[in-house]
C-alpha cells in the first residue's frame, strides 16, 4: 500500500490498487441505491442537521461556488446548495457511476473522477468539500494538493469524517451497532438491502485510518493555513482549512 494512502492495508478487501479501485466502483455501484436508507438509519436521521452545520461553520456562504469531492447521491451537496442560494453553484464530483446517477436528482453539474485528479482549472471554485470518503482515496497528500489547487486565494476545504474513538467503552458498541444493528435493521425495513457489507466496509476502514494528528500534517504539507478540526461526540471530524 502507498505509504501516502489514509488506511493501512486490507488484504480481505484487495491486494493491489488495481483491484482496490475495482472493488470500491463494485461497493459504491452497488450499494447506491441504499446509500441515503442506510445513512439515515446509522445517524438517527441527523445527517443533514450535521452537514448543513459543518458547512456552515467553516464559513459556506451565499453566492459561492463550491466542489463536492465524492459527493456520493449528493447528501452534502444538498445542504451547500441549500446555503449558497440561486446566486452560488456547487459542483459534484464522484468515481462511482452508480452513486452520481442517484445524485442525478440534485440537478447539479456531476462529474465522475477521483479527488486526487481533479479535472478543474486552477483556482475555480471559493469552497471544496468531501463528507466520509477520506479513508477511500489512495493519496492523501495527492488529495489535499488538489484541493488547494482548485481553491481560489483565501478559499476553504472543509473535510468531514468519522474517526475511530479512542476509548473502547465508545469504540465497540459503536462498531457493533454499525456492523449488525444498522444491516439487520436495514434488512428488516428493506429487502434486499446491501447495508450490511457497506457497513462492515465502513467498520473496516475507519479502523484502519491514520489518526486525525496524520490528517492534520498532511493538509499542512499540502500547503493549507489555518488547519483546525472540530470533534463532536468523541468520533465525527470536521477538518477546515484555509489556502
Amino acid at each position: 500500500m502507498d505509504p501516502r494512502a489514509p488506511i493501512t492495508v486490507l488484504p480481505q478487501y484487495w491486494s493491489d490498487e488495481p483491484s482496490r479501485r475495482r472493488y470500491l466502483d463494485h461497493l459504491f455501484d452497488g450499494t447506491a441505491g441504499d446509500y441515503d436508507f442506510v445513512e439515515r438509519l446509522l445517524g438517527f436521521g441527523s445527517g443533514p442537521w450535521h452537514r448543513r452545520q459543518a458547512l456552515q461553520q467553516a464559513g459556506l456562504v451565499r453566492g459561492q461556488h463550491v466542489l463536492d469531492i465524492a459527493t456520493g447521491t449528493g447528501l452534502v451537496a444538498r445542504e451547500a446548495l441549500a446555503l449558497t442560494g440561486p446566486e452560488g453553484r456547487v459542483v459534484g464530483l464522484d468515481p462511482s457511476a452508480g452513486m452520481l446517477q442517484q445524485a442525478g436528482s440534485l440537478q447539479i453539474p456531476l462529474i465522475r473522477a477521483l479527488g486526487e485528479k481533479l479535472p478543474c482549472a486552477d483556482a475555480s471554485f471559493d469552497f471544496v468539500s468531501m463528507g466520509y470518503a477520506l479513508r477511500h482515496v489512495a493519496d492523501l497528500r495527492g488529495l489535499f494538493a488538489e484541493m488547494r489547487r482548485v481553491l481560489r486565494p483565501g478559499g476553504t476545504a472543509c473535510v468531514l469524517e468519522i474517526t475511530k474513538p479512542r476509548s473502547a467503552f465508545v469504540s465497540i458498541p459503536l462498531r457493533m451497532f454499525m456492523t449488525g444493528v444498522v444491516p439487520a435493521v436495514s434488512r428488516v425495513l428493506r429487502r434486499n438491502s446491501s447495508g450490511g457489507d457497506l457497513m462492515k466496509f465502513y467498520w473496516d476502514t475507519i479502523d484502519a485510518c491514520v489518526p486525525p494528528e496524520k490528517v492534520i500534517e498532511a493538509l499542512r504539507d499540502a500547503g493549507f493555513a489555518s488547519v483546525d478540526r472540530r470533534i463532536a461526540l468523541g468520533m465525527f471530524s470536521d477538518y477546515v482549512a484555509r489556502k
